[in-house]
């Protein structure tokens, strides 16, 4: 039997209602609350947790001096499809160059890498 299980993932940000935007945009679910803690109540997976931290550094990718702390990967059927939408979202592409591998890497909009990934 575990010891514990996933309460949530918790992001790091300077504006957490804008950042569970985001995700509500990408993955979908419920925003609950207001100031400096908000969450994201996604169907069928964790709660996304978002808390405001003053003076929040982004993490740089890829950077051994700045490290990118954790990152999600998000499955997709179809990555340019996706692409466009993570895009329009307000993501930022990190790795433009390797369009053959089975993965590509963005920045959220506070910088937090994180992965499209094709099922």
């Amino acid at each position: 039997m575990p010891v514990a299980e996933v309460g949530a993932v918790v992001l790091d940000c300077a504006d957490p209602r804008a950042l569970a935007g985001f995700y509500a945009g990408l993955l979908g679910g419920t925003i609950e609350g207001e100031g400096d803690w908000v969450d994201l109540r996604v169907p069928g997976g964790p709660v996304l947790a978002f808390q405001e931290t003053p003076g929040h550094v982004p993490p740089r990718w890829p950077s051994p001096d700045h490290s990118q702390q954790f990152h999600l990967d998000l499955t997709v059927e179809d990555l340019d499809a996706a692409e466009k939408e993570v895009l329009a979202l307000g993501a930022k592409p990190l790795d433009a160059e390797d369009r053959s591998r089975s993965f590509r890497v963005y920045a959220d909009p506070a910088g937090h890498p994180f992965c499209l990934c094709a099922c």
